[in-house]
């Protein structure tokens, strides 16, 4: 089960358990009550009931299947008992609700599976002429037209029903696809910065030794020259790489977080922007850092719908709902940076608190002659972090 769906199915079914199962188990209380004239009537309504209760609560927990059959079975006995030996024109509240829950949900002939069941329940009331001395006309309405009518109009309401948790489930799963999409394109563009990286040096290190070979025998001092350019080369290659793994690469805040604002709106969260006064420059670049690997974390392990990131003089605040109720989980990639904006005199902020979570990276006000110090050239977090 996609991780961004589960927690919209508990919210759901945490809806449906509070609002509709007090007024359920209120009205098979009042069938109980209002049919049974002994207590063995009490034990047959009331395990009717019961059993229609459960199979609700599996319903709400996507769990109907394993219990369907045991349910149905169970409503479908207490029905033509409640016909024939107690005489509860009732009895098929049970059934009712059992029946409208399962047939929606067949892979196969829900159409006749509802006709059946709508007939089922008619036939069944119609047994009642046999043993009652009740006239025809008042018999068809109690036992067989009001029972059946609500069990066709309560199995009616419920297609639409399941065409609703149907949507919730396509649109979760294509925001899942997004937020995928959105980090995909983000390896791609740390992929991009690396080619960038990468190929430039080895395409120069090859002309350098092509080089270097025509010139071995007739210049060996500009072959030494050469040499000293490609370790050189290298080496600074080497750095450049560690720096983009390590998201060391020197960013802009602004490119961020208009690279921020697309990838969160192409996985469908919304996001604001207030910009309460122009960053320091300064900080420019820790504050893009921050906001790249906040951006990642959101997309990865939230299932945010909507995103507000404050811009003022001093720094940058990120605030996201659909933080995780479980303990707040090792921060990598933010305790990283923890530590470089702490060494320019800056402070990392983190906080969930009801399923929102804030990161806030400020720095103190300065002169003109002073700032923070940015540090090292920054760059992309690897994506794994938080």
């Amino acid at each position: 089960m996609p991780e961004h769906t589960e927690p919209t199915r508990r919210r759901l079914r945490k809806l449906n358990l509070v609002m509709l199962v007090p007024p359920l188990a209120v009205g098979g209380a009042a069938v109980v009550v209002a049919d049974s004239r002994t207590w063995w009537d009490a034990v047959i309504l009331a395990s009717g009931v019961i059993t229609a209760l459960v199979a609700f609560e599996r319903w709400t927990a996507r769990d109907l299947p394993r219990v369907a059959p045991v349910c149905l079975i169970v409503t479908a006995a207490v029905w033509p008992l409640g016909v024939l030996v107690i005489d509860s024109p009732r009895a098929s509240y049970g059934l009712a609700l059992v029946g409208s829950l399962v047939v929606p949900y067949l892979k196969r002939h829900r159409a006749a599976a509802a006709v059946g069941l709508v007939g089922y329940v008619a036939v069944v009331g119609a047994a009642r002429l046999l043993v009652s001395s009740e006239g025809v006309s008042d018999v068809l309405l109690q036992y067989v037209v009001l029972p059946a009518g609500a069990v066709a109009v309560i199995t009616g309401l419920m297609f639409p029903n399941k065409r609703f948790y149907d949507v919730v489930d396509e649109l979760q799963e294509s925001r899942r696809r997004e937020a995928e999409l959105a980090v995909f394109r983000e390896r791609v563009r740390f992929a991009s910065d690396l080619h960038d990286i990468q190929g430039h040096t080895l395409h120069v290190v090859k002309l350098k030794i092509a080089l270097a070979r025509k010139l071995v025998r007739t210049d060996p001092d500009r072959v030494d020259n050469e040499l000293r350019e490609i370790y050189a080369l290298v080496s600074d290659t080497i750095k450049q790489t560690k720096e983009l793994a390590y998201a060391q690469r020197r960013l802009n805040l602004s490119a961020e977080l208009e690279n921020a604002k697309n990838l969160f709106e192409a996985a469908g969260i919304r996001v604001r922007v207030d910009r309460e006064a122009e960053v320091d420059t300064r900080a420019d670049e820790l504050l893009g850092q921050v906001l790249r690997e906040t951006t990642t974390n959101i997309l990865r392990h939230a299932q945010a719908t909507q995103v507000k990131i404050t811009l003022s003089g001093s720094g940058i605040t990120v605030v996201n709902d659909g933080a995780p109720q479980s303990p707040l989980p090792e921060l990598r990639g933010l305790a990283a940076l923890r530590d470089r904006v702490a060494g320019s005199a800056g402070e990392l902020t983190v906080e969930q608190t009801d399923g929102r979570f804030l990161t806030a990276a400020t720095f103190p006000r300065t002169g003109p002659h002073t700032g923070p110090h940015t540090g090292p050239r920054t760059g992309s977090a690897p994506m794994e972090d938080r």
